[in-house]
Parts: C-alpha cells; sequence; structure tokens
C-alpha cells in the first residue's frame, strides 16, 4: 500500500479499523495453524499459564536477516527465541513470564492499574482483576485487543500525580527517544509504594547502553538496534540506573525466585525488574 493511499484512508477515517481487522484476522489465522501444526507435540512439557496447555514444544519467534545482527553481535536478551508464542492461545514468552510474576507475587485486587501498549493477554489478566486504564501514543493500533486504549504521550501524561498503583509497560522504553522524561512521568503519575513493570531488552555485555535519540531511519535502526522502531539498546545496569536517578527503588528479582517460570516457555536467562516508587 502507497503512502498515498495510506494517507487518504486516514483522512477518510477507515486505516485504522481496517488494520485492526487485518491484524485481527491474521492473527486468529495463525493462530489455526499453530493448533493444527502443533498437535504432535501436545500433552506434555511447557505449561502455558495463559490457557493451560502443554506442549514439548512452543512456535519460535526468530528475527529477520535485517535484525539478527545486531541482536547476536550485542547478546540481546529478551524478545525473540525458540519457544516463544503458545500455538493453543499465541500468548508471547513475555507475557507469560508477567503473567507469572503477578500471579506470583502480586495482588490486584482493588488496584488501579495503568497499561501501556497493552498486550493481548497481559491485558485480558489485569482486567479480570482490576480497574485497568489503558494507553498508548496511537491508541488505533490496539483496536482489535483493548477498545477503549486513551491517547497518552508516555513523556507527557494527562494524569494526575499518585494516579496509579500499578503500572505495566513491557518493551516500551526502548522506543521513546526520551526515555528518562517517561520514566520521570511514570514515577510521577505511581502511588507512594507503587509497583512499576517495565521489561526491556538489554545487554550484559556492552560497556554501555547504544542509543541514537533522533534516529528516525527503520533500516539502521534494525541494524543498530535489531528492530526498525528501536532506538536504543539498553545495558543492564545504565538501564537500571536510569531508573534510579528518576527517584525508582529498582532490583532484580533474585535468579530461585524465577527459575520455576521456566515451565512456562519463559525466555531463558532473562531477568525480571522489580521497579518501586518509595
Amino acid at each position: 500500500m502507497t503512502r498515498g493511499i495510506k494517507n487518504i484512508l486516514k483522512a477518510i477515517g477507515v486505516y485504522y479499523p481496517l488494520l485492526s481487522y487485518y491484524h485481527s484476522r491474521k492473527f486468529a489465522a495463525r493462530n489455526r495453524q499453530y493448533k493444527k501444526e502443533y498437535q504432535q507435540y501436545a500433552g506434555s512439557g511447557y505449561l502455558c499459564n495463559v490457557c493451560g496447555s502443554s506442549y514439548s514444544r512452543f512456535v519460535p519467534d526468530l528475527p529477520s536477516s535485517e535484525n539478527k545482527n545486531a541482536l547476536d553481535k550485542n547478546q540481546v536478551i529478551a524478545g525473540y527465541g525458540e519457544h516463544i508464542l503458545c500455538p493453543n492461545c499465541m500468548s508471547t514468552a513475555r507475557e507469560r513470564l508477567i503473567i507469572a510474576y503477578l500471579k506470583d507475587k502480586v495482588n490486584l485486587e482493588g488496584k488501579k492499574v495503568l497499561h501501556l501498549s497493552p498486550e493481548r493477554k497481559v491485558s485480558i489478566y489485569l482486567r479480570e482483576k482490576a480497574a485497568v486504564t489503558t494507553a498508548d501514543l496511537m491508541p488505533e493500533i490496539y483496536m482489535s485487543i483493548v477498545k477503549d486504549v486513551q491517547r497518552q504521550d508516555a513523556t507527557k501524561f494527562t494524569f494526575t500525580d499518585n494516579s496509579f498503583d500499578i503500572l505495566v509497560a513491557n518493551h516500551i522504553l526502548e522506543h521513546i527517544p526520551d526515555d528518562r522524561k517517561a520514566m520521570r512521568e511514570m514515577y510521577r503519575v505511581l502511588k507512594p509504594g507503587g509497583l512499576a513493570i517495565l521489561q526491556v531488552p538489554y545487554s550484559e555485555t556492552i560497556a554501555t547502553t547504544i542509543e541514537e535519540p533522533a534516529i528516525n531511519d527503520p533500516a539502521k535502526q534494525s541494524a543498530l538496534f535489531g528492530q526498525e522502531d528501536h532506538v536504543r539498546i539498553f545495558e543492564l545496569n545504565d538501564y537500571m540506573h536510569r531508573l534510579k536517578s528518576v527517584g525508582f527503588i529498582v532490583e532484580l528479582l533474585p535468579q530461585a525466585d524465577i527459575d520455576h517460570y521456566a515451565i512456562h516457555a519463559t525466555q531463558p536467562g532473562e531477568k525480571l525488574f522489580v521497579i518501586r516508587k518509595p
């Protein structure tokens, strides 16, 4: 589709509904395909903590050639891998990690939650337990997941101070040019004692965070950061330092506390950040 046609469809208000419909149909078609293809692996092995299905293999999600070099060179953790999608419900490894942690450690009853760029399975889980506000800079993209997504810029929320008990922004900060400004806003809208779940792709081998905040070149972004809409690869300790610099208390959940999540086909070696507003 040419840019001109996109602009016309946007002008008459049908582009995003059509895009949402396309993605929902594509999602459903892939789900049907995987259910059939992976039936031979059903019955034991990994246990999906979203739908309860078990398979000896989950569906891989491997990077394209454009993204692979940067991810391999910088040994980026989180994102792509071998056992990513549940063949039965299409939950992702990063969704299953967050849901495992929430089920294990967090009481959601009566809580007010801000969920940014809502992931399908995490959104469903949160809405079963808590009062959830969903938001994104481009809410139209999420029409097939949640109907009531607010338009919000994470660097300048319209929410008042101390509005939410929990904030979930999974794999968001690597997209935002001014990540520290977004962190400050996240800190501002959380209540004292509030919890932020802010997982990101990161590396433990690079000397410092690799970033180019002003970049606007998808091909170059894939080559540098491993995805066409990323503006950085966080170095693990620098990521935690940035969060602490805006006031958050940050700790890594002890590995012994998350090793048992591996049964849910979470990504090997991924650390879980526990981030709180004092």
